[in-house]
């Protein structure tokens, strides 16, 4: 129970480390910068007065670009800068995929890069090649 207490001061320690130290990708650092930036500011995706869901967003976008920290960064830098007994890797993974499970499925697929095509709205046949 303690270790989970403790989970958000150490995770707060692991990231501030890894944005000063110099191995890490400054693209990564800049990605997790601008998505912290993003949970602060007061214009979301879905509003944080929203009770839960408003905050499912911010949780998830936070846990992929964590994730996506973590994974580009060197094994061994990571483990030098977590101070956790656990691994913060697995952690953060379960952490978004809870995220992931109450969002909608359009904001899911949207967050995820993944747009789906839309549908046709009209029934007008396609134009064909007139043969003469």
């Amino acid at each position: 129970m303690r270790e989970l207490l403790l989970f958000i001061p150490n995770l707060v320690r692991l990231l501030v480390d890894l944005l000063r130290d110099p191995r890490v990708s400054t693209a990564d650092k800049a990605i997790l910068a601008g998505t912290i930036i993003y949970v602060i500011a007061p214009i979301d995706v879905i509003p944080d007065f929203i009770p839960f869901i408003g905050q499912v967003d911010d949780v998830y976008l936070l846990g992929i670009s964590i994730m996506r920290l973590l994974n580009r960064s060197e094994r061994r830098v990571v483990l030098e800068h977590w101070r956790g007994n656990f691994d913060i890797k697995e952690l953060v993974s379960n952490i978004t995929n809870i995220a992931e499970y109450f969002l909608p499925k359009r904001l899911k697929n949207v967050l995820r890069g993944k747009i789906e095509p839309r549908t046709r709205l009209s029934a007008v046949p396609e134009p064909h090649a007139v043969n003469e």
